[in-house]
């Protein structure tokens, strides 16, 4: 069968920012094969390279064995800098702290090319997946939490002048060992192509549910009242969302629909059919009785606790790296609370995406007592 030139230039793409062998190292064997006009494709790992591998960590600069940093209360910490033009390829953490609730205490921030606000702001904790505040062990193509409690990420995030990350701590314990290594490569220059990465944290400790007459059907085409996970302007692409829910009343908490807004303002241009569906699971996850944790390449609900009743909680995740969602002046991407926002659960997120240009203006984080995951019961 002829090669799909297409597919073949596609790679190259990928291969450029490193992350070819991540989201397609199953397809090795092909890669191996014949190109066209006779020469011998080999895969890219097996290839000269032109970049410079380095990598930036907590160890101990006596040369002893604390290798870690004390992030005390009030305390940011500057765990990665570095000139351009270069690439963040992978991020580890792992962390000892008194605070119980240190995974939303802490947060994380990126700033690209000078900036003076982050591109990237968000809890550690939801970063890496675990929205609820809570460790639990899973496998994804771009975030993974390993046992026991080590947090990674393999999103790759370009820089041309500079790239600076930082960890605070908001909470009221110290924070007595964080380790950390970051790899990155040193490019001799990057694509005209290359977008910046970008990570933002939200949540409604509730949502709002809709109120309908009754007898009135539930409706809601144009998206009001949605979650919103972010919102942007710009050109780049969604790359995907985590998500903890927090169950305020018993039943099930999905049944509403995906809505992304694309240089549109008014109206979605993608609509989907419920809220398990757009994370490519179904059937409620397996309902009350049944519900089995899953965790996959580009989709998952890795945590499930109390399934359907209230206090119940959900961590989920959906990555669109198959067909990332691309906008050329605007994004919104939001989802229903229950059908037509009928429910008002705690919701807790993180949106993924990429731009042309860092994108830094940010809703404010709220406050660390707000975003601990806590019961609001409802009617």
């Amino acid at each position: 069968m002829p090669e799909n030139p297409f597919r073949r230039n596609f790679l190259s793409r990928m291969a450029g920012l490193g992350i070819a062998g991540a989201a397609l190292g199953a397809d090795a064997s092909a890669q191996s094969a014949p190109a066209a006009g006779g020469e011998f494709r080999l895969p890219e790992y097996a290839c000269a390279q032109d970049y410079r591998s380095l990598k930036q960590s907590s160890f101990d600069r006596t040369g002893g064995n604390a290798d870690r940093w004390v992030i005390e209360p009030g305390e940011t910490k500057e765990v990665f800098a570095a000139a351009g033009p270069g690439v963040v390829t992978h991020i580890w953490f792992t962390i000892s702290a008194q605070g119980r609730d240190h995974l939303k205490e802490l947060v994380l921030r990126m700033y690209w090319d000078g900036n003076a606000k982050p591109s990237v702001e968000t809890p550690v904790g939801d970063f890496f997946g675990l929205n609820l505040g809570q460790y639990f062990v899973y496998q994804s193509a771009f975030l993974n939490c390993s046992s026991i409690k080590a947090m990674n990420c393999y999103f790759a995030m370009p820089f041309r002048q500079s790239a600076r990350i930082v960890v605070s701590n908001e909470g009221s314990a110290r924070v007595g060992a964080f380790y950390s290594n970051i790899d990155y490569q040193l490019v001799p220059a990057l694509p005209q192509r290359a977008l910046y990465f970008h990570a933002q944290y939200r949540q409604a400790t509730p949502n709002v549910a809709a109120q309908f007459a009754a007898g009135a059907p539930k409706l809601n085409l144009e998206g009001r009242q949605n979650y919103v996970y972010v919102e942007t302007r710009g050109t780049g692409q969604l790359m995907g969302v985590t998500l903890g829910t927090l169950q305020n009343r018993d039943g099930w908490m999905g049944e509403g629909d995906d809505m992304i807004f694309i240089d549109d303002e008014t109206a979605p241009a993608i609509t989907g059919t419920g809220s398990e569906d757009y994370f490519n699971g179904a059937w409620d996850f397996g309902g009350r009785d049944g519900a089995v944790p899953f965790a996959h390449l580009y989709n998952g609900a890795p945590f499930i606790a109390n399934p359907e009743l209230a206090g119940g909680r959900y961590c989920l995740y959906r990555w669109h790296a198959d067909n990332p969602v691309t906008f050329t002046k605007y994004l919104k991407h939001s989802m229903e609370h229950g059908h037509a926002n009928d429910r008002a659960d705690c919701f807790y997120s993180v949106a993924y995406w990429y731009q042309t240009r860092p994108y830094t203006d940010f809703p404010a984080l709220p406050p660390v007592r707000d975003r601990i995951p806590a019961l609001k019961p409802t009617p």
